[in-house]
């Protein structure tokens, strides 16, 4: 069994599916981002943190790298094409997308209040609002972003629809985006992680 040090409603939510996608086994501990548990494991208190025997691994997309890796599903062989164009995809959602939505966060509520710039949140917008038009010059015509494949890829640009919403950032009421991001929503593993988000994992 795995194991997230992590509170649900963070990045451990893209471990959760995956581990819901693969069909392994995991328990949480709702571990708040810079509590005594995060910082023991990880020394910039952030989560989630997976915790493999002795071998404690942060940052998210690394641990969804790894545990796709290791299972051999969800993700492209190493030294491949199709890894590279995946890992594209990977870097432009934490690059573009969770980066707008991570600079709006720290500016909110994250960061000390004398050091907020609460007039970055409409660039923040903005930029998001870009990511999401060049998200949809790069989808094809498959369901995913790596065409019929489900990929870590679509986990990290999936999350990120979900933070857009708590943050109050727009996304389209209709189009290719809009449906890109309700076929990831009505994954069975989707909604098994979003059960036990809810129920506090």
């Amino acid at each position: 069994m795995y194991k997230i040090i992590g509170f649900p409603r963070t990045r451990a939510m893209r471990v959760m599916w995956l581990l819901e996608e693969l069909g392994e086994t995991y328990d949480v501990d709702p571990a708040l981002p810079q509590s005594d548990a995060a910082r023991a494991l990880n020394p910039s208190g952030k989560v989630p943190i997976l915790l493999e025997g002795d071998t404690a691994i942060t940052e998210s997309v690394a641990i969804c790298t790894y545990l796709a890796d290791k299972h051999g599903r969800f993700t492209f062989p190493a030294g491949t094409l199709d890894r590279a164009k995946q890992d594209s995809f990977t870097q432009f959602g934490v690059d573009v997308l969770e980066g707008a939505l991570w600079t709006a966060a720290k500016n909110t509520f994250i960061n000390p209040e004398d050091q907020r710039a609460p007039a970055v949140k409409d660039v923040c917008r903005y930029e998001f609002a870009r990511g999401l038009e060049t998200l949809e010059a790069r989808l094809g015509d498959g369901p995913y972003v790596m065409g019929e494949a489900f990929t870590i890829a679509d986990i990290i640009i999936g999350h990120c629809s979900g933070w857009a919403v708590a943050a109050k950032f727009d996304l389209p009421k209709e189009g290719p985006v809009y449906d890109y991001f309700k076929r990831l929503r009505n994954r069975p593993a989707f909604k098994a992680m979003m059960a036990r988000v809810n129920e506090g994992a």
